[in-house]
């Protein structure tokens, strides 16, 4: 008989035993995370900090340990290209509601820089307004950071918010991400040398709530710790953190 320590109930009808997970391939380890989270995305922020805690820490740990690449060094190269975030618990993600996930991109360029792009259509799930989709507009967000390795550990630093107003009959494609990325970095080219990585802080005039800027405002701010849990050419598990005092945030990532 099963310990209760041995066992993880995920849900009404499915129980996985802990003992099970050192026995099965990585493969299948990343694909039932995939298939756990496949349906959580739209969760409220402490529905998904509950679920990681209580339900995917065991799965979180199992493949940790099995991290093909644990020095951050030889992740630099991995980690070159697009990415879409599949589940995440970083807070700032939602704190506008409506995030497509269909439209969310990581891109990371050969030069340091990456950026984390989102489309949000508050409204979405309210029938009346998804009717007038095709009419309305979406809200684009871009942060843009640098990156590089300081004495064996991810560096961050967060260099620029940029934001529009688009139609939302017109989708935020992988390709239009890029293009929008890209715009940002030729702009910097015309910047002074001694201006293009210092701290700039956001304009954030399309974010009509005081309090949702602010908090946007306080993450541009923060220097971000970063850590790949896993990380091989088509799967990423990140744990980050705001702020040394912060709680972890974790986010799973599938290469485009």
């Amino acid at each position: 008989m099963l310990k209760k320590s041995q066992i993880l109930t995920v849900s009404s009808n499915q129980v996985i035993n802990l003992d099970d997970l050192s026995h099965r391939s990585t493969e299948e380890l990343k694909q039932e995370l995939l298939r756990l989270t496949s349906t959580r995305d739209t969760d409220s922020l402490n529905q998904k900090v509950r679920f990681a805690k209580n339900e995917l820490a065991p799965l979180f740990d199992e493949l940790s340990k099995r991290n093909p690449f644990p020095n951050a060094e030889d992740q630099v190269s991995l980690v070159l290209g697009d990415w879409t975030p599949i589940w995440s618990t970083i807070p700032f993600q939602d704190t506008i509601p409506g995030r497509i996930r269909q439209e969310s991109y990581q891109i990371f360029h050969n030069d340091g820089y990456y950026a984390n792009i989102a489309r949000y259509a508050p409204g979405l799930k309210i029938p009346f307004l998804r009717k007038l989709s095709s009419i309305l507009f979406a809200y684009d967000l871009m942060i843009v950071q640098q990156f590089k390795i300081v004495e064996g550990q991810w560096y961050i630093q967060n260099i620029g918010i940029k934001q529009a107003l688009r139609s939302r009959a017109v989708p935020l494609s992988r390709d239009k991400a890029e293009k929008w990325f890209a715009k940002f970095m030729d702009s910097r080219l015309q910047e002074p040398s001694q201006t293009k990585d210092s701290f700039k802080s956001p304009s954030l005039a399309n974010l009509d709530q005081v309090s949702t800027a602010k908090r946007f405002q306080k993450t541009f701010e923060a220097i971000p710790q970063l850590e790949h849990l896993y990380i091989d050419g088509d799967f990423r598990l990140v744990k980050t953190r705001r702020e040394a005092k912060q709680r972890p945030s974790y986010t799973i990532a599938v290469r485009l």
